[in-house]
């Protein structure tokens, strides 16, 4: 996938090559050649430097991507529906993962008042000082008289809690193993620098936890052409387990862009998921601009499934988006949101809202929405 890619500037430019001297360090320390999942998470998390670290904007037009939330009202409003009955049965709170530029918890804290069903707290876990001062400025405008309720973590709950748990958009930024089988063996796919300095990619026979995980992945009777590329995420596990552990009664709803095992394996799939984002340009070379790009790779729901059936959650539903949306009163709010337009602009915005969410060539078949339920 070949897409030219706008050309930074000087600063940005500088940035990047301070977190590419990072990363050389490590792998020269490492022999020359670090595996794949080390370099994705420096190049999204090394402290100050890492795409999710530093400041920039990555949300909505001016940043890398938008999500469904910074689309509008549409997305929240209809998951708000679906949080709403956890919310009465439990009395508890709503903790999202990941907030973003705060849109999604402005929107759902104003409909979950509409419903009568406001958290006792709404907790937003998120580590990034910059990000944190935009979500209170995000809920400062959206929703003053509800600001109250917002209360900023830097890890998940220690204690139990009870209520409801949101991840739009975070399981796909997980650290992922890049696998390659071929004819004579799997091999880990890492990363390694050249004589001018630049990254690139570099191949070693498998460990015993990557085989371990491909083999659970791929099943020991699947066919594949060779040479097949892929990648596992084994910190999905862990990682469920930090953030819902502690969930005694309650719902998780884990939203992203992925596939059942099966659908996520297939032949016709030989290389893989991973996905780049930058200005709004979606391109397939995780090694350029370390630090400038997001990195991301689709989700394997079965994965998350495994990792939540071991902490005693039952497996709800999965559904895909528009499936969801139709399920929790797309109609409605459409409707609603139509009559009180005053312009016929603002119709037509909603109306392509609705299709993006929707459509199966925009986001309506990508993304998924599983609930897991304790």
């Amino acid at each position: 996938m070949r897409t030219e890619l706008p050309k930074p500037g000087a600063d940005e430019l500088a940035h990047s090559e301070r977190l590419a001297a990072v990363i050389r360090a490590e792998i020269a320390a490492a022999g020359g050649a670090i595996d794949f999942a080390r370099y994705m998470e420096l190049a999204l998390y090394a402290p100050g430097l890492g795409y999710y670290s530093a400041g920039a904007t990555k949300f909505g037009a001016a940043g890398d991507f938008v999500t469904a939330p910074e689309l509008g009202f549409v997305f929240a409003r209809c998951l708000a529906r679906a949080l709403a009955p956890v919310l009465r049965a439990t009395r508890g709170d709503v903790l999202e993962l990941g907030p973003g530029s705060g849109a999604l918890a402005a929107e759902l804290l104003l409909e979950l008042e509409r419903l009568d069903a406001l958290p006792a707290r709404y907790r937003l876990l998120e580590r990034s000082a910059d990000l944190r001062e935009r979500q209170r400025a995000m809920l400062a405008r959206r929703c003053p008289h509800l600001h109250k309720h917002a209360e900023w973590l830097d890890a998940p709950p220690y204690e139990a809690w009870r209520g409801v748990l949101v991840a739009n958009e975070v399981a796909d930024a997980l650290p992922v193993r890049l696998f390659a089988l071929r004819e004579h063996g799997l091999f880990a796919r890492a990363v390694g620098v050249e004589s001018d300095g630049r990254f690139a990619w570099r191949e070693l026979p498998a460990d015993v936890a990557l085989q371990a995980a491909v083999e659970h992945a791929l099943g020991t009777a699947r066919e594949l052409p060779l040479p097949y590329l892929s990648e596992v995420r084994p910190m999905l596990a862990p990682w469920f387990g930090e953030v819902a552990g502690t969930l005694e009664r309650g719902t998780a709803f884990i939203i992203d862009y992925g596939y059942t095992r099966q659908d996520f394996y297939r032949s016709e799939r030989n290389v893989g998921t991973l996905r780049c984002h930058y200005r709004h340009r979606v391109h397939d070379d995780p090694l350029a601009l370390p630090g400038l790009q997001d990195i991301t790779a689709w989700v394997d729901f079965d994965d998350v499934a495994d990792a939540a059936e071991r902490l005693g959650f039952e497996t709800r539903s999965l559904a895909s988006q528009a499936q969801f949306l139709l399920g929790n009163g797309l109609e409605n709010v459409y409707a609603d949101a139509y009559s009180n337009a005053s312009e016929e602009a603002e119709r037509y915005r909603l109306s392509q809202e609705i299709k993006r969410l929707t459509l199966p060539g925009q986001m309506g078949d990508a993304f998924k929405i599983a609930a897991f339920v304790k």
